[in-house]
């Protein structure tokens, strides 16, 4: 079950449309006035969204961009949920790679990868789930909304930011592509050999006969 909240602050709009598209969602919400606010228990995993900032209360989300679409604002939401949970940490370890959620970059040893935001949440959210994810899965949960039409925006967002760990990196199998979705790989065995100044380019050709992949030593 989802424990995140979103906690919407004299934003009646947003309140309904939430409630019409309730099941397409994956937080919970409600409106809450300012006396209620007062009283909210800072470590309960919650947002609050407002259209000005509340002085003294902690994790706002302050969005006055508007006129905006829906999804945009069900994007915003869903990024400032995962920043949340690794707000304590600035460096968190993926497989063999660093990631900085501060700086947006991905490192390993002395080579560095400049992420944008939505990258940043992509990998987290693919990193702490353990088995494959699902395209729909993803859109929902970092992207913050489904809509068959639009899956093909997180097939292009993922094959662009595989290209870019290839070329910095050389690392193919960071994102996995299951059948079902896609896979962070947990940790990679070869990467210290692949990123070692002894690393020698290997052969990677199928047997004779067997569809499986065999690997050819240099």
């Amino acid at each position: 079950m989802n424990n995140h909240n979103l906690i919407i602050y004299e934003f009646e709009e947003l309140y309904k449309i939430l409630v019409e598209i309730k099941k397409h969602i994956n937080f919970n919400f409600e409106k809450k006035n300012e006396q209620q606010l007062s009283d909210l228990n800072p470590k309960l995993n919650s947002l609050i969204f407002t259209k000005k900032e509340i002085p003294g209360l902690k994790n706002q989300i302050v969005f006055n961009h508007f006129p905006v679409p829906i999804f945009k604002l069900l994007e915003k939401i869903n990024i400032e949920f995962l920043k949340k949970n690794f707000h304590e940490k600035s460096d968190i370890m993926v497989g063999n790679y660093i990631l900085n959620l501060n700086s947006r970059e991905m490192s390993f040893e002395d080579k560095k990868l400049k992420l944008t935001e939505k990258e940043i949440d992509t990998i987290v959210y693919l990193f702490k789930v353990a088995s494959s994810v699902k395209i729909q899965e993803l859109q929902l949960n970092v992207w913050g909304y489904q809509s068959q039409l639009e899956t093909h925006t997180v097939e292009t967002h993922i094959y662009r930011l595989r290209k870019k760990i290839l070329k910095i990196f050389g690392d193919e199998n960071f994102i996995i592509s299951k059948k079902d979705g896609y896979e962070i790989q947990k940790k990679n065995r070869f990467a210290k050999d692949l990123f070692s100044k002894k690393y020698k380019p290997r052969i990677i050709k199928p047997k004779k006969g067997k569809g499986s992949f065999k690997r050819r030593k240099a």
